[in-house]
Parts: structure tokens; C-alpha cells; sequence
């Protein structure tokens, strides 16, 4: 019995250990593009990444999905960093992480499957837009104006000087080669099997910047301790007002939405344990907790490396865990090999990954099918595109609300007249009356004839708010005011 049950540990541990380095391999440009697009030292997304690992990976919730930083939050953290500065983002990641496994503790973790599908999809195209916005500027080593709204304007300058540089058409051509590569590369079967495409893509540039000697943008490198800058009593001070406290629940929310909406993905994609989602929120808020504290990035449950990890033939939580440990090493052991990879490569990855958060194939479909919730999507990626990544998911949400209300408001009334005119007209009203209907419902009300007695039956009814129950009230004494008889039936 020992023989057998040791060779399936054996083969088990194997998988995972070959997945923990295809996840490793994928990780690592995007943990150092994340963190270069945040606005952050590159170093601060490989720590993100090792405690996704190393303490996210240990923690029950799921068992396949892995955890680091994430291009859905960038622009969130892009925006707290440029108003807060680098200091407090440890504070607000630390707040978002206690939030989350209080959100876990008391159960709220299944809750997140009931956001609007269109609402997170809007909030991940929105992220998208935003994040294509600012890296295109990223690509020509150009800073960026700041907001999405002003980055997308300056568009007719960066098109101007980029023509009149030689430096920034040489970064440009790293920036599209390597977005070309990312495209190109997982048709290349064997070698895609062998090297994942980010890797590969950051790899060839890397080299080819080295080998012609180009004058591009290099990422800067401070060291993996000297990045780490836990808060200070200063920064966690700040937590106390009102806009700081909106972009700690921009975080917890965000991260929570887009962690647990991949888990129920990953789920889809093996046969083994389905994830806990209380336990995988508070697994999600340790980790952002520690995290806070170190000083790094916020984390999510990335699709992108669990998908990899699955697809890698991963077995068990080892294989996130090891990623973990290897994304230590490399950080500790060879940091200065981040300081030859040009900021333009790192950027046509970001473009790449924003692309793939647009749902570009789904929205047709969409649009023919449930048109309601196009809308909610596109309004929802415009409102974060036109105002803020908070306030866009909010209008998101209000819109999914009101949509739904609208929905499942249908009433109609049956309306028969009898030849007769001694015979009162009957009216029967069925579905729900509220007040979103109420125009509706007067409108037939009023068209009846004014000379003949009316009896109202309201038992087809199966809600019926107060400002209907009122307005009908009000018709009511109308009609019997012009000597009719109104005969109500509830």
C-alpha cells in the first residue's frame, strides 16, 4: 500500500513542481511591469508576488489559483501612489487586507457572485482602456499626462514627438516588437510549451537592447530592501479621512470582485476541490495585509498565472507555493538583472494584458441578446475611462440596480369593455406595480371612459409599493367624483 501511495505523492509533487515554474516564468514580467506602471520600485511586485505565494499559497480557499499583482488594480494604484504618495500606499493595502478577512469572517465572500457580470466586465474593459492609455506613453519612454481623459487627449503629441525622436522611435520599436511577440509566440506550439510568451517576449528585447547597444529607458533598481518601506504612523494616520477611506474600499472591493470572479473561472478549468469563497477572501485579505505592512502592492488571484498554473498540469497548492519561492530567490539573488530590461518591453506586455481585459468577442453577442447589460457594461468602461476607477464601478452598480428593477417591474392591464354600458369595464392588473411602472398604469387608467363604472381587480398582482397603492387610491376617488362607481378588488 506504501509503494503505490508514495509513487502518486511522487508524480503529484513533480507536476507541481514543473507548473511552479512555467507560473514562476509567466510571473515575473508582469509582477515588475505591474509594479512599473503603479509607479512604484520594480522590486515592490516581486514582493507582492512572493507572499501571493509563500503565504496566500498555504492558506485554504482555493487550491489551484495563484495570487500576486494584478494590471486590474494599476490604475488604482497609480492614482493613490501620485495623491498620497508612495508611504501611505502600505497603509491603504494594510486597511483593504483587514477588510477583506472581515468581509471573509462574517461570511460575505459568496455575496461577490452576486455582482452584475456586466458591472465586472465594464470595471475590467474600463482598467483596460486605462491602462492601453497610459502604457502607450510607457511604450516611446514618454511620461504620461495622468488621468485617462488627459492621457487619451495628449495622444496628437505623443503621435508628434515620437516622429520628431529618433530615441523614442527605437523604444517604440521594442514596445511593438515585443506586443508582436506576445501575439505571435503561443502559435509557436514547441517553443510555446518550453518558454511562456511574457518571458519571452520581455527576453528577445532584453537582448536585443543589449546586443544593438539602443538608447531606451532601462528599469531602475533600488534593491530589494531598500524598496521595502512599511508605513509609518504618519501614513496610518492618513486612513482617517474621508477620500482615503473610498480608495481602501476601492481596493478591498476591487481585489475581492476580481479574485473570487477568477476562482469561479479556474474552478471551470479542473476537476479537483472547488474553492471556498469566505476562505479565499480571507486568504486574499492576509496577504494584502502583509503586504500592506512590507510596504508592496495589493494583490488579486490573477487569471492570467492561474490558468498557466492549471494548464501546466499543477496538482496541489505546492505549485503556487514554490512559484513563491522562487520569485524570492530571484529577487534576493539577482536583482541587478532587472536594471537591463528596457521600460518598453515591460510596457507592451501591460498593452497586451489591457487588450485582453476588453471583451471584445463578447460584446457582440452581448449587444444582440441582452442589450441591458451592454449598456451597463459600456457605461460602466466609460465612467471609469471619464471619472475614476471607484466612482465608475459605482455608477456600474447603480445602473446594474436600476436595470434589474426596471426589469422586474412588468405590469400590464387587462382591460375589457362590455357592450353593455350598465356593465362596468374590468380591469385587471397583473405582474409588479411600482413606481417605476406607475406612468404606464395611469395612462391606461385614464383612457377609459369617463362615464362608466370601473371594477379594479388587483389580485394578479404580486407586489404592489406605496406610491402605486396611493396613486391608485387617488384615481379611485377621481373616477367616483364624476358620480362613477370604482369597484376595487385586492
Amino acid at each position: 500500500m506504501a509503494g503505490p501511495d508514495l509513487m502518486k505523492r511522487f508524480t503529484s509533487f513533480r507536476a507541481d513542481f514543473t507548473a511552479s515554474l512555467v507560473v514562476f516564468l509567466v510571473a515575473v514580467p508582469l509582477c515588475v511591469g505591474v509594479a512599473v506602471a503603479s509607479g512604484v520600485p520594480a522590486e515592490l511586485g516581486l514582493v507582492t508576488g512572493v507572499v501571493g505565494g509563500l503565504l496566500t499559497g498555504l492558506l485554504p480557499g482555493s487550491s489551484l489559483q495563484v495570487s500576486g499583482p494584478a494590471a486590474g488594480l494599476t490604475v488604482l494604484v497609480f492614482e493613490a501612489v501620485k495623491e498620497y504618495g508612495l508611504g501611505t500606499l502600505g497603509a491603504l493595502v494594510l486597511a483593504a487586507g483587514v477588510l477583506q478577512l472581515a468581509m471573509g469572517a462574517l461570511k460575505l465572500g459568496r455575496w461577490f457572485r452576486a455582482i452584475s457580470v456586466a458591472v465586472v466586465q465594464g470595471m475590467l474593459a474600463g482598467i483596460g482602456l486605462v491602462l492601453i492609455a497610459g502604457q502607450l506613453y510607457a511604450l516611446t519612454d514618454a511620461k504620461a499626462p495622468g488621468s485617462g481623459l488627459a492621457n487619451i487627449g495628449g495622444f496628437p503629441g505623443l503621435v508628434t514627438s515620437t516622429v520628431g525622436s529618433p530615441d523614442a522611435l527605437a523604444a517604440l520599436a521594442i514596445g511593438a516588437g515585443t506586443i508582436a511577440v506576445l501575439v505571435l509566440w503561443p502559435r509557436w506550439r514547441p517553443a510555446a510549451r518550453v518558454l511562456p510568451a511574457p518571458l519571452a517576449a520581455v527576453a528577445l528585447a532584453t537582448t536585443t537592447v543589449w546586443a544593438l547597444d539602443m538608447p531606451v529607458a532601462r528599469v531602475q533598481v533600488s534593491g530589494l530592501l531598500d524598496a521595502i518601506q512599511p508605513p509609518g504612523l504618519d501614513d496610518l494616520g492618513r486612513l482617517g479621512s474621508f477620500g482615503v477611506l473610498g480608495t481602501v474600499l476601492a481596493f478591498a472591493l476591487i481585489a475581492s470582485a476580481e479574485s473570487l470572479f477568477s476562482a469561479a473561472a479556474v474552478d471551470r478549468l479542473h476537476d479537483g476541490p472547488k474553492t471556498d469563497y469566505d476562505k479565499e477572501l480571507m486568504a486574499q485579505g492576509a496577504g494584502n495585509a502583509v503586504c500592506g505592512v512590507l510596504g508592496a502592492l495589493p494583490m488579486t488571484a490573477v487569471i492570467v498565472r492561474s490558468a498557466a498554473n492549471v494548464q501546466a498540469g499543477a496538482k496541489t497548492k505546492a505549485s503556487r507555493v514554490l512559484h513563491g519561492v522562487w520569485l524570492l530567490v530571484f529577487a534576493a539573488a539577482f536583482p541587478a538583472a532587472l536594471g537591463v530590461v528596457p521600460v518598453a518591453a515591460l510596457a507592451g506586455v501591460l498593452v497586451h494584458a489591457g487588450c485582453k481585459l476588453i471583451p471584445v468577442r463578447a460584446l457582440g453577442p452581448l449587444w444582440r441578446e441582452h442589450r441591458g447589460e451592454a449598456v451597463v457594461l459600456l457605461a460602466t468602461a466609460i465612467a471609469i475611462v471619464t471619472v475614476n476607477m471607484f466612482e465608475g464601478v459605482l455608477i456600474g452598480l447603480l445602473m446594474a440596480v436600476a436595470k434589474t428593477a426596471w426589469e422586474t417591474s412588468h405590469v400590464h392591464l387587462e382591460i375589457q369593455t362590455p357592450e353593455d354600458t350598465t356593465e362596468p369595464v374590468q380591469v385587471r392588473a397583473v405582474g409588479n406595480a411600482t413606481f417605476l411602472r406607475l406612468p404606464k398604469i395611469l395612462d391606461q387608467l385614464e383612457s377609459l371612459p369617463a362615464d362608466r363604472d370601473v371594477e379594479l381587480d388587483l389580485t394578479g398582482l404580486r407586489h404592489l409599493d406605496h406610491a402605486c397603492e396611493a396613486a391608485l387610491n387617488n384615481w379611485t376617488e377621481q373616477h367616483r367624483r364624476s358620480a362613477r362607481e370604482v369597484e376595487l378588488v385586492s
